[in-house]
């Protein structure tokens, strides 16, 4: 983080907040926000500080103070958001999922590249440093072959059927707002699958309520998942091998504590390591990363990966019968 990056930000809901709070918090130079209704934006830059208050998102990204946008409208609108940004000539740190399906994705991806500018999908538990530290324990070969991942993500959340969650219109549904983590995490160990099988249930308004999903991939690895949208579940992982397993704690994609144990049950490492603020800030910091090296994506997720996950989100969707009114 150099402070000579600045963000703007477009949308003001409460992911939003999360990320304003986790910037300001953490010493980057946030400059502008962006909303369709000017005293939205008004009240937030009280809020948070920012200089500039734009009652439109196309105001926002034409703003010449600003280099970098975090998109945080709901679902549908992420592709929009996104594209907005970057025909405006602006990096991108766009919520997520990446997009609603994987045409969407795939726009986003080539605009981007056309313009050589940073996308990056706001997957902000792949910056954590507990993961940067399990990627470091896997790659030693501590866990001998990585056989399985074993993960959920299980919430109860408001009931109301115009909220978010729920709402169809606005992309609703267990797999998009909380399945998207332990996929997410599959695809970090395991890559792409080469074989997807899901089961769901629905509510009354037509969005998944819960979902199990198996994925298989070609060396015998097995990802097993599940969400849930109205019942909480542990949110713990545990990533399993030949020689070794490492338990993730609760909560598995936030800042945690995990154990690595070995073959004979014997704990071998404790990881802690307090994180200031939500943690928000490392994906941040890998954008700011991005731009100031003059590249436009990293090894962590690039967007070719979130393109992927995208892909494989829709086939889970196309085997659960889940179609949103936008499609």
């Amino acid at each position: 983080m150099s402070g000579n990056i600045r963000w703007g930000i477009l949308g003001t809901g409460g992911i939003a907040h999360a990320q304003a709070a986790d910037l300001v918090g953490n010493g980057f130079t946030v400059t502008a926000v962006g909303s369709r209704d000017q005293q939205s934006a008004d009240s937030f830059a009280a809020e948070f500080d920012i200089p500039n208050a734009h009652g439109s998102y196309e105001a926002l990204v034409t703003d010449p103070d600003v280099d970098v946008i975090y998109v945080s409208t709901p679902h549908p609108f992420h592709a929009s958001g996104a594209m907005l940004a970057l025909r405006g000539g602006k990096h991108v740190l766009v919520e997520k999922p990446f997009t609603l399906n994987a045409a969407e994705a795939r726009e986003v991806v080539g605009v981007a590249s056309a313009n050589k500018l940073v996308v990056l999908e706001a997957m902000w538990t792949r910056f954590l440093p507990h993961m940067l530290r399990i990627r470091e324990i896997i790659a030693a070969g501590t866990l001998g072959d990585v056989r399985t991942l074993i993960a959920d993500h299980n919430q109860h959340l408001p009931k109301d059927p115009e909220h978010r969650i729920n709402n169809p219109a606005l992309g609703g549904g267990a797999l998009l707002d909380l399945g998207i983590y332990p996929v997410s995490f599959a695809y970090d160990l395991f890559g792409v699958p080469t074989s997807v099988n899901a089961v769901s249930s629905f509510i009354e308004t037509g969005v998944d309520r819960q979902d199990a999903i198996v994925f298989g991939y070609g060396d015998g690895q097995q990802a097993v998942l599940h969400t849930a949208l109205d019942t909480l579940g542990p949110n713990t992982a545990v990533i399993i091998g030949t020689e070794g397993r490492i338990e993730i704690d609760s909560v598995w994609y936030m800042p945690t504590s995990f154990t690595v144990f070995d073959s004979e049950n014997t704990v071998v490492e404790r990881f802690e390591q307090p994180v200031r603020t939500r943690g928000m800030q490392f994906q941040a910091w890998e954008v700011e990363r991005l731009v100031a090296a003059g590249l436009t994506e990293g090894t962590i997720l690039p967007p070719s990966e979130s393109l992927q996950i995208m892909e494989t989100l829709d086939e889970i969707r196309r085997q659960i019968g889940l179609k949103y009114p936008q499609e």
